[in-house]
């Protein structure tokens, strides 16, 4: 198998819902731009707040994909 690169960006997803429709809105909108999207990891899971209710679920993702080159 030849070698590959892999470039790896982190992407913040929202939902009112839950953390798992947070991370998926994430990866649906990388899909819509990037190519061979290969493995996205969550880092970091938080919510937003307002008045000691939780407003928003917040995922942070790390989605990796084969580099092509150019930047």
């Amino acid at each position: 198998m030849p070698e590959s690169v892999y470039k790896v960006i982190e992407l913040v997803g929202t939902s009112p819902d839950s953390w798992e429709k947070a991370a998926t809105a994430a990866v649906n909108l990388a899909a819509k731009s990037l190519r061979d999207l290969r493995i996205a990891e969550i880092s970091e899971l938080d919510m937003q707040l307002e008045d000691g209710k939780v407003r928003l679920y917040r995922a942070k993702v790390k989605v990796s994909f084969k580099y092509q080159g150019g930047d």
